[in-house]
């Protein structure tokens, strides 16, 4: 993996170097939920059996309700959004496009990869891709920064942590024309595994997009899991208001080892430290994983700790 593709994870390379077993070790690298939505037993032929049409449809009108889809908007499900980060060029087209850094990397990527020209500080381009809520830094992106308008007929809104924060989603926006709105259900179900990811927009984008995808764009069982727990209002609810108090929890146990918060979501704190790779090293000996980005050496970035396991934090901070 390429330094301008940097991820949370790679696990495997950390035991490598410090050793013990992936289940000693605590990986605080990813935005993941670490409690996720509990995965009921699935009968009948769900894994036998090709999707069909119904299951499909069973998990649109799940996700119309959760979201407040407008009903104007289409709806596509895809093999998790990164399927469908991968394939945003051959929706919006050739222009220039403006990704204001520091964000998700894979959206950059993707343009790139057509050989389209991505700008991080130029807002005169007629794309825009915005991540909202920010990754890495939490950034929340106003109203008026996303309104459609003539020099800018595409404006591609990435809420894969809003579910956090549903008032500030812009689902609103995405029946209006060269506004999409793309959604992860990996980050606050905690079911990255599951490869799901949702795009909202026009009847007509949707259409294409659906087309790009091909057949059966999302497994038999995601279509049922998924189904169930964006049903499952309760259990969100609650969710909420244990990553809310964790969150806070967490930016204590930093902030009194001398850490400085500086953004994230409930589901992820971005602290300012003295040396970021040391820090990283530092918790890699205790066999905690962080994540720190090639591009600030100053920023340490940790996700939320499993409720068993704050011991292991607050011995290893």
């Amino acid at each position: 993996m390429t330094e301008n593709r940097d991820h949370g994870g790679g696990l495997d390379a950390a035991v490598a170097r410090w050793g013990g077993t992936r289940a000693g070790w605590l990986d605080l690298s990813t935005g993941i939920n670490p409690v996720p939505y509990p995965v009921p037993d699935l009968g009948g032929d769900v894994w036998t059996a090709l999707p069909d049409r119904a299951a499909m449809s069973a998990l649109e009108a799940a996700a119309r309700a959760f979201w407040n889809i407008p009903k104007e908007a289409g709806v596509v499900a895809a093999n998790g959004a990164s399927a469908l980060i991968a394939r945003m060029p051959d929706i919006v087209g050739t222009a220039p496009v403006y990704i204001p850094a520091p964000t998700y990397n894979e959206h950059a990527a993707a343009f790139a990869a057509q050989g389209m020209t991505v700008s991080a500080t130029d807002p005169a381009c007629p794309v825009h891709v915005l991540v909202h809520p920010n990754n890495p830094d939490g950034r929340m992106w106003p109203d008026d920064a996303l309104a459609p308008r003539s020099s800018r007929p595409w404006t591609v809104i990435d809420e894969s942590f809003c579910d956090v924060t549903p008032q500030a989603s812009h689902i609103a926006r995405a029946g209006q024309s060269g506004v999409i709105v793309l959604k992860s259900f990996g980050k606050f179900w905690g079911l990255a595994g599951l490869r799901l990811g949702m795009m909202v927009g026009t009847p007509a984008e949707c259409a294409r997009m659906t087309e790009l995808l091909g057949p059966w764009p999302v497994s038999g069982p995601a279509l049922q899991i998924a189904t169930r727990a964006l049903a499952d209002t309760r259990w969100a609810m609650a969710t909420r208001a244990r990553l809310a108090a964790d969150s806070a929890r967490l930016d204590a146990v930093l902030t009194a080892r001398g850490a400085r918060v500086v953004g994230g979501t409930t589901l992820f704190r971005l602290y300012d430290v003295d040396d970021a790779a040391a820090w990283q090293d530092r918790l890699a000996q205790v066999h905690v994983w962080s994540r720190i980005f090639p591009y600030s050496h100053r920023w340490l970035r940790l996700g939320l700790p499993h409720p068993d396991r704050w011991a292991q934090v607050e011995a290893a901070v």
